[in-house]
């Protein structure tokens, strides 16, 4: 797994990651990685943009129900 070294952090900073931390009870580590998580998450305009892309390759592919269409299948 990548690993990230951050150098000259802030030591207000540094602090109120440890707190933040502890208020979570978790290492400084874990906080710092999950901060990084939220932080790296696609925004709302990226999550349109991919769902438009993906109903434009799905035009023209059945759409059915395909519940219904089986018990049809079943009753014939």
């Amino acid at each position: 797994m990548p690993q990230l070294t951050v150098r000259n952090v802030d030591e207000q900073v540094y602090q109120r990651l440890k707190d933040r931390a502890r208020i979570n009870r978790r290492s400084l580590e874990a906080e710092v990685r999950a901060i990084l998580d939220q932080a790296a998450l696609p925004d709302r305009t990226e999550v349109v943009r991919r769902a438009a892309a993906m109903r434009a390759r799905l035009v023209g592919r059945y759409h059915g129900d395909a519940t219904a269409e089986i018990r049809k299948d079943r009753d014939r």
